[in-house]
């Protein structure tokens, strides 16, 4: 009788992390100031407040917005407090900045709350390819949460994986 073919892999104590798993559903909006600006650079601020209270901000309903102004224009430091005031009761997050500044967001705030406990004393994989934009910096952070509490830290898949930390 032939041996039995035995996944190692599905029975070894590896943890694997796959940041695709934590991925926040919701649509990804870049919001360019310059379109509330006069010729897309002057800020006169009662036609901006103007402009801004006629806009409709339902249209961003739970979306993850990034703000970002296309041309050089010089904006005032309240520019962009006064935009997210009117966002805020509708979208999900808003930064300045741009879609990967926006994910990397994302990803630290989620990375920050992540119960690891049960990668205590554990090799621990954390899964590379993705289908979906995982920032670079949310790999770093999750580096940096496994590693007081991880045993080992590989990257890639289980079967095919750089180590990066074998801890004696």
């Amino acid at each position: 009788m032939a041996d039995e073919i035995k996944n190692r892999v599905a029975n070894s104590k590896l943890i694997t992390i796959d940041l695709e798993d934590y991925y926040p559903k919701g649509e990804r909006v870049l919001l360019d100031v310059s379109q509330w600006l006069e010729q897309g650079f002057i800020l006169r601020e009662s036609d901006f407040r103007a402009v801004l209270s006629a806009y409709n901000w339902k249209q961003h309903i739970n979306q993850y917005v990034a703000l970002y102004c296309s041309t050089d224009a010089i904006l005032p430091a309240w520019t962009y407090s006064l935009i997210t005031l009117m966002l805020t009761p509708y979208a999900s997050k808003i930064i300045v900045g741009d879609t990967e500044q926006l994910e990397s967001i994302l990803y630290s705030e989620i990375i920050q709350k992540l119960d690891l406990s049960h990668c205590q004393g554990k090799p621990c994989i954390i899964k590379g390819c993705s289908n979906l934009p995982i920032p670079q910096n949310a790999y770093v952070l999750l580096g940096q949460k496994l590693f007081p509490i991880a045993k080992n830290i590989m990257y890639g898949e289980a079967c095919s994986f750089v180590p990066l930390l074998k801890k004696k």
